[in-house]
């Protein structure tokens, strides 16, 4: 957008607990400098048992930073920031304050989010369509799967974004439970009702994807306009949204009106 952006994170700590101390250099070096230790270390220079002791605690530090969403919007605002003064020819702060999370807690919350995402151009009337709508996933999505004989199959969609896997099954690959075809479908239909800008002309051939998750038109379309202002830190329903405070000993649950409104 204009003066914000939005970005929807998977953590995928599995993986990131499994790269080696080479893995983890590579990517940090690509990021950052490093210490003086971690540029030995990729010259084959020899290190003592002190030293080596040293990177290794480096290298889980640097670890757990590289799957850190705070990191990630650190590093993120900061080449942003870095080339916006250049273009402005000016220095100074360039952000008006830190960034706002939620924690999608399950499918329902899941599609609202990546939804709300990828209608926001519409939102703001910057585009007509979501294959017209600039920098977003679903445009870049929609572009690959025109040309695609199979667009549900995980090799022909985008490399550069988490891939769609379909509805949920035993052994299930790694990725957003859902079919691309109908997520994009899903995105299309709000889409045509959000340009209508009237309440009560919702089109009786609703995705069957709503049925799935389990949530009514009404509700669908109020977290397509309002989602970011209608949670707290969690989203989810209502039972997940309990659990996950009670696991961390919350003494309430916030947002969870908002959440039994529209995820149940």
């Amino acid at each position: 957008m204009s003066n914000h952006y939005h970005v929807v994170l998977h953590i995928d700590k599995d993986t990131a607990d499994s790269w080696s101390m080479d893995e983890v250099i590579d990517r940090w070096h690509q990021l950052f400098l490093g210490h003086f230790l971690s540029q030995q270390y990729v010259k084959k220079q020899p290190l003592s048992p002190a030293q080596l002791k040293t990177l290794e605690q480096m290298v889980n530090v640097w670890r757990k930073r590289l799957m850190d969403i705070s990191w990630f919007m650190r590093i993120l605002n900061e080449d942003i920031a870095r080339q916006a003064n250049e273009e402005d020819v000016c220095s100074g702060r360039f952000w008006e304050g830190r960034f706002k999370s939620q924690a999608l807690l399950d499918e329902a919350a899941l599609a609202a989010c990546m939804a709300y995402v990828d209608l926001n151009p519409i939102r703001a009337k910057m585009a007509a369509s979501p294959e017209t709508s600039d920098h977003t996933s679903i445009k870049q999505r929609i572009e690959l799967a025109v040309k695609s004989t199979k667009p549900n199959a995980l090799k022909q969609q985008p490399r550069n974004l988490f891939p769609f896997v379909g509805n949920p099954k035993k052994d299930m690959p790694e990725g957003l439970p859902f079919r691309l075809t109908d997520y994009i479908d899903l995105v299309e239909w709000s889409g045509r009702i959000l340009r209508k800008s009237k309440s009560g002309l919702i089109s009786t051939d609703v995705p069957p994807i709503l049925n799935r998750l389990n949530i009514n038109e009404d509700s669908w379309l109020h977290l397509n306009e309002y989602f970011e202002t209608s949670f707290k830190g969690f989203v989810g329903s209502a039972i997940n949204v309990k659990e996950i405070c009670a696991m961390l000993n919350y003494k309430r649950s916030p947002g969870l009106g908002n959440c039994e409104r529209y995820f149940s």
